[in-house]
């Protein structure tokens, strides 16, 4: 008979060196995805240079390197997020940063663009502070890739992120932090402001997921079937209620309508992802349609928004303070524009008030024309069905609802801004994300690329992973 240390001896060699082949089989695995995305980054690098130097030839024409080269430090930033997720996140979406960096680069390059125009320079100048704020958008991107190994941590401070969103939401209405402006949606340190409720749509989400797994069965399966659709009970209406009067009061105290609808729009979309009720988009709908049509009727603010929409080129709404001037603008700069664009640097994007921040996007069609703005739109496009998919191939319900409703909020708020300056709906005043000059903007966006790129390399490295 054998001696049984002797047959365990070589099972052990065995088990041991079939984790070493396995982990030399890693190693020497090409990272296709991340391979992929290093070829569309340096295509994005090479369509945003190519912007800014059509730029410079077009409004000096010649071309000074000393920018081009500022933005080309920019780029190492993002190469450094590609070889972070080579280390920590192998598996992520590789489409995600290319999109997001091509969106900034193009954004950078018309801000710059209408800088060059005004005759702005150094840190007055909205590109450089622009830029300043990009890299910073992206090494927090990094930072949240780097740290947050496991995105299902978030799950446990759910109401903490809650109070968080509902804090930083009130902070501009806060004495002596609060800015004068248009709508009080600033908080100035001294140092620099920023806009507290970019930051809150983020904390909002994480709460509304965690709420949502933890509800979800009360949500959805109970209620009272009429009109073919099972509608919910009155006790189940009261967080959909609390989310309708939050947004109106973000309306009246703050002057903010984009934020108040971008939020409310944002809990609805989550809430129907999650119970599959098509009830609970009607009802969304409806008390969405009734805080507007309470809101033009009662606040001065939100009504001239609605005339300067239906009657924009009325001559009197047109000269009236507040009126409709922007808008006309824009539009008519669409309009010169045509089909292929004047070209960039060739245009006059800068005759439309705030034409590098709200009107960044008519800036855009007017200098690459109806085909530019087509391409943008199927970056977001593309950008929004990446997230979707990553919620979708889920199978942990947090991580869903979490995808779902980021690349939701990154779909609306698009759909609010693009629909405004085209005067599909009334405008807001929320920020196109990655394009727009404003820092809060940017760094809110790219820390949702952040956790779509985490939760993307859980679904594909973990599939059967259940939480919630």
């Amino acid at each position: 008979m054998a001696d049984p240390a002797i047959t365990r001896e070589p099972a052990a060699d065995v088990s041991t060196d079939t984790a070493v082949v396995r982990a030399l089989k890693r190693l020497r695995t090409p990272q296709k995805q991340r391979n992929r995305e290093l070829g569309l980054l340096l295509f994005a690098l090479v369509l945003s240079l190519g912007a800014l130097a059509l730029v410079q030839l077009g409004v000096m024409g010649e071309i000074a390197p000393a920018y081009l080269i500022a933005f080309g430090g920019l780029f190492t930033t993002v190469i450094a997020v590609h070889i972070a997720l080579r280390v920590w996140a192998r598996d992520a979406d590789p489409f995600v940063v290319p999109i997001a960096t091509l969106l900034t680069g193009l954004g950078i390059a018309m801000i710059y663009r209408i800088d060059l125009a005004d005759g702005a320079e150094g840190w007055d100048a909205a590109s450089v502070r622009q830029l300043a704020w990009a890299g910073i958008a992206i090494l927090g991107c990094l930072a949240v890739v780097i740290v947050l190994r496991n995105y299902r941590v978030l799950f446990r401070y759910t109401y903490i992120f809650g109070f968080a969103g509902i804090a930083l939401l009130l902070l501009p209405i806060v004495p002596g932090l609060g800015t004068d402006a248009n709508a009080d949606v600033w908080v100035s340190l001294g140092i620099f402001s920023f806009q507290p409720g970019e930051l809150a749509k983020i904390s909002l989400a994480i709460f509304f997921a965690g709420y949502l797994v933890r509800t979800r069965e009360s949500l959805s399966s109970v209620g009272t079937r009429f009109l073919g659709m099972t509608w919910p009970r009155a006790r189940e209406l009261g967080p959909l209620l609390v989310l309708w009067l939050i947004s109106l009061g973000i309306i009246v105290l703050q002057r903010d309508l984009g934020t108040g609808l971008l939020l409310f729009g944002m809990f609805v979309a989550m809430l129907y992802v999650a119970t599959g009720k098509t009830s609970w988009v009607v009802i969304g709908l409806v008390l969405a349609a009734a805080g507007a049509f309470f809101a033009s009727r009662v606040l001065s603010y939100v009504g001239g928004r609605f005339d300067n929409w239906l009657d924009p080129f009325n001559p009197e709404r047109i000269d009236a303070y507040g009126g409709s001037f922007q808008l006309v603008q824009g539009i008519y700069g669409l309009a010169h524009g045509g089909l292929i664009g004047t070209g960039l640097g060739q245009g006059r994007p800068y005759i439309t008030p705030l034409s590098q921040s709200d009107y960044i996007l008519p800036s855009l069609g007017e200098e690459l024309g109806l085909a530019g703005v087509f391409a943008i739109l199927l970056l977001y496009m593309v950008f929004v069905a990446r997230g979707i998919r990553i919620g979708v191939a889920g199978q942990d319900d947090f991580g869903k609802l979490l995808a779902t409703g980021l690349a939701f909020t990154i779909a609306l708020q698009v759909f609010i801004m693009v629909g405004g300056v085209t005067r599909v709906i009334p405008v807001t005043g929320l920020t196109t994300p990655f394009l727009a000059a404003g820092g809060s903007s940017l760094v809110a966006n790219w820390i949702i690329v952040a956790l779509l790129l985490r939760i993307s390399d859980a679904v594909r490295s973990r599939p059967r992973a259940v939480i919630g």
